[in-house]
């Protein structure tokens, strides 16, 4: 077992969570919605494979209001017409931000999207997606596991 890296070096994770604080603040301020931030954290942690954080990311999107149609449909969002065009841009740049190396189509992804949102928004989803790669990859390295949840969202002992 591989050990937990916020535990060992609690520092570090301490600065991480206000790495991520202080993104969250700017985002929002340049006007990201929350939702917005959700559906990139959600999708670049199912691009990850981060089991924690599908599961974390999960429960804050519905508590942020994102309907569980579209939660269900996340990783089949370009075959829908369900998803409009800042929800669309948003999940463009969780896709891009995550599969590096940019390619042509995701840089055209990407064009699209800075086309939508504008220059402030789309460099904030950026940021989003940055740190949630970053804490996808703490989590998967530290071994933080899904724990069962009954319907209400708590945890079953």
């Amino acid at each position: 077992m591989h050990p937990s890296l916020d535990k060992v070096m609690p520092e570090a994770w301490k600065a991480a969570n206000a790495f991520a604080a202080s993104i969250r603040a700017a985002a929002t301020q340049r006007g990201l919605s929350v939702q917005e931030a959700e559906f990139i954290k959600l999708r670049v942690s199912q691009l990850n494979a981060c089991a924690f954080c599908v599961d974390l990311h999960s429960r804050e999107a519905r508590r942020a209001g994102i309907t569980q149609q579209k939660l269900d449909l996340l990783p089949v969002w370009r075959e829908t017409g369900l998803f409009d065009d800042r929800q669309r841009a948003v999940l463009a740049i969780a896709e891009a931000a995550t599969l590096l190396p940019t390619t042509d189509e995701s840089e055209a992804d990407l064009a699209g999207a800075r086309s939508v949102l504008g220059e402030e928004v789309f460099v904030a989803a950026e940021w989003v997606a940055v740190a949630i790669n970053a804490f996808n990859r703490i989590s998967i390295l530290s071994g933080h596991t899904v724990r069962p949840r009954d319907t209400e969202g708590k945890i079953v002992r």
